[in-house]
């Protein structure tokens, strides 16, 4: 018999039970989830204060790609009936963690969960890729930044044309060579506490002024 961690390669199991025991929004809870990779589930681990006290729901998965999440998008998303979808993705796709991608693939699959939220009435903030220059696991992907830009550049013009919000991590977080900088991060890719710290301020910059 097949291993069922093998079989779940969208990782639908993860947060199964994590979902049940959250359930559907309290009575006045203006709930808000944040879907991604590992920058999205390391936000809870390195600044939690941002999601205590509020509704606030982590959905981050490491090292997951733009299809996986679309897979998982209604049991983590959906289900759970936020009145604000958060979506971080993209990262693991260029660094090619479940096969080579360009910036058409990993833009359909975002626009695809955006597509989804919209049909059942959330708001949608699509967030920008965090700038990258080389990925430790991944040397071969070259010219990251190129690749990065022309992603972001599409989800800020998408966000334009269907009236969603783009959050713009990027230009903040951006060093000289176009690579994350090093005050926010201590391996080039994700985020370290400062970095939170940071993108928390610009995430709330929009969702205080959609919660309004």
């Amino acid at each position: 018999m097949e291993d069922s961690k093998a079989l779940d390669w969208a990782y639908l199991a993860r947060y199964q039970d994590d979902n049940l025991k959250v359930g559907l929004p309290k009575k006045n809870e203006r709930r808000v989830i944040f879907m991604g990779d590992s920058i999205t589930e390391d936000w809870s681990n390195l600044y939690p204060e941002y999601f205590i006290g509020r509704g606030y729901i982590n959905r981050g998965i490491g090292g997951q790609t733009t299809s996986q999440m679309l897979i998982r998008f209604k049991p983590d998303v959906v289900d759970l009936k936020p009145e604000i979808v958060v979506v971080l993705a993209g990262t693991n796709d260029i660094a090619g963690n479940t096969g080579p991608s360009n910036a058409k693939m990993i833009t359909d699959n975002i626009f695809s969960m955006a597509e989804i939220a919209k049909a059942y009435q959330m708001k949608v903030v699509l967030s920008s890729i965090l700038p990258v220059y080389e990925y430790d696991w991944a040397k071969e992907i070259k010219d990251l930044p190129s690749t990065i830009q022309a992603v972001n550049e599409a989800l800020k013009q998408y966000a334009s044309d269907h009236e969603l919000i783009y959050l713009d991590y990027f230009s903040s977080m951006v060093d000289e060579r176009q690579g994350l900088n090093s005050d926010y991060t201590s391996d080039g890719v994700h985020p370290n506490e400062s970095g939170y710290i940071l993108m928390s301020s610009l995430a709330e910059e929009v969702l205080s002024e959609l919660l309004n």
